[in-house]
């Protein structure tokens, strides 16, 4: 079976991951301080998409959160 991500893309991740354990990786938009470990991951894949490396293709979209599993309001009985 063939690998999902490239070697790599695991070292971007790993070097991204390092730079947030230290305090120096800053988000793209805002520069603020990411102490997020998923945001650090998110930044390492992306890198690693932008430098060529095989990551697969990011999910857009989600699914549609209008449809309910059931219903969740009570029905209200009346009193006589």
């Amino acid at each position: 079976m063939a690998r999902k991500y490239s070697k790599k893309a695991s070292k971007k991740v790993e070097k991204t991951m390092r730079e947030r354990k230290k305090g120096t990786l800053r988000s793209g938009r805002s520069g603020k301080k990411v102490t997020s470990r998923k945001q650090a991951i998110a930044i390492g894949l992306s890198e690693a998409r932008r430098s060529g490396a095989k990551v697969p293709k990011k999910k857009t979209g989600r699914k549609s959160s209008s449809k309910k599993k059931g219903s969740s309001r009570k029905q209200s009985s009346k009193k006589k």
